[in-house]
């Protein structure tokens, strides 16, 4: 019979996970439609939209290493509800701003808040998991991102077709509602507050034995970043006929696939085996994806080739995420969790907006294809520098538990 404290903590699990899952589906219902919205309401040129989007990314990169200061000196519960009612209010501002500022000014605070929820929520995931079960949890816990990713943008397409943008917006906040309302039933370990004994240091915010691990986590970000929000662009491009949301569909379908042994295998001490398959698993699929228009498919068999890229990308990104956050977290003291979180998630978002950035310039000068190809040779060269450096100095440096 289950014990009280196994009550607890499969309860807690089971609260971080849905409340995981309804802030990102709450994200992601959202993301597909803003280009459009941009355009339609503010009239907004095409080569602008990149760079007014990136507001969000770039306001997560500027608070996620203060919020992984924040987390390991305060609370971690007592931040993480701040940042997600945060979270929540903002979505109510969508439908009243007037003014392309605004919507940015918008962004850049929906960020912030974003931003320190993704570190807080995290790292009372690895508090409450024991760590023989960190990698699972971890993979289980990242599974509903996954599941968000795969449904929201579909639901937020279909929203607009049928209802309309202001719709959309009211429907996050009340889905982020839901994350608060489960989130504020997780039981957390009692902490007391930090006292500020050591001196104020860059160490502080930024785990610096995580920065080669953190350059890996960068390049591999950048053709991530592409995807996110160019594959409709890259399928108009290939001239495929359908819906591209199923592309993300199949993704989460690749990285659910990958989770049924990633944990696990990371568990039980193959962690860098497992991230080396993971990077060379991605780096095939985005340089399959970009070269699509080379490889003679019959148009009638385009789409499945794209479907078929997604699912591997899943597979690979799915295969690594898990291990390259647990990789993070054992470089790190216990109470140096946030901000071994904060690194991990900066690196990667300080990727996507490049891939934001410089996927919407690259494509411009050139076309999608080249840019994945481009994308997947930058996968390739983190897999080297992982392979030749970065595995040799986890080995060296980790945290012996």
């Amino acid at each position: 019979m289950a014990s009280t404290k196994d009550r607890l903590f499969t309860m807690s699990f089971l609260c971080s996970c849905g409340a995981n899952f309804l802030l990102f589906f709450s994200f992601y219902l959202i993301m597909p439609i803003l280009a459009m919205y941009l355009i339609t309401n503010f009239a907004v040129p095409q080569s602008t939209v990149g760079a007014v989007l990136a507001c969000y990314t770039i306001a997560c990169l500027f608070i996620r290493p203060f919020s992984g200061y924040l987390v390991d000196t305060f609370p971690r519960k007592r931040v993480y509800l701040l940042g997600l009612s945060l979270f929540v209010l903002l979505f109510c501002g969508y439908p009243i701003v007037t003014t392309v500022l605004m919507f940015a000014m918008l962004r850049l605070m929906h960020g912030f808040a974003f931003g320190m929820v993704s570190i807080s929520s995290n790292t009372i995931l690895i508090d409450i998991m024991p760590s023989s079960r960190r990698g699972e949890g971890l993979g289980y816990f990242g599974l509903s991102n996954n599941f968000a990713m795969a449904t929201g943008p579909m639901v937020g397409m279909w929203l607009l077709e049928h209802y309309s943008y202001e719709t959309i917006f009211y429907t996050s906040f009340g889905v982020s509602l839901g994350s608060f309302l489960i989130g504020s039933m997780i039981q957390t370990k009692y902490r007391p507050k930090v006292e500020a004994k050591e001196k104020i240091s860059l160490d502080r915010f930024i785990l610096l034995k995580g920065i080669p691990a953190g350059f890996n986590m960068f390049f591999l970000a950048i053709p991530y970043g592409v995807m996110t929000s160019f594959v409709p662009n890259y399928a108009e491009e290939l001239s495929i006929e359908g819906r591209p949301a199923s592309f993300y569909l199949y993704l989460a379908l690749g990285i659910a696939l990958s989770r049924i042994f990633s944990g696990k295998l990371v568990d039980r001490g193959k962690m860098l085996w497992v991230i080396k398959v993971g990077i060379a698993a991605g780096g095939a699929a985005f340089l399959l994806l970009g070269s699509l228009p080379y490889w003679g498919i019959p148009q009638a068999y385009l789409s499945k080739a794209l479907y078929l890229s997604a699912l591997l990308i899943g597979i690979g990104y799915g295969t690594l995420f898990p291990a390259m956050n647990s990789l993070f977290v054992a470089l790190a003291p216990n109470n140096k969790r946030g901000t071994a979180t904060s690194t991990y998630l900066t690196t990667w978002d300080l990727g996507i907006g490049a891939g934001l950035l410089g996927g919407g310039f690259l494509s411009g000068l050139t076309s999608f294809s080249t840019t994945f190809v481009v994308g997947g040779l930058l996968v390739v060269f983190s897999w080297l520098l992982f392979y030749f450096y970065t595995a040799g100095h986890f080995v060296r440096n980790r945290v012996k538990e």
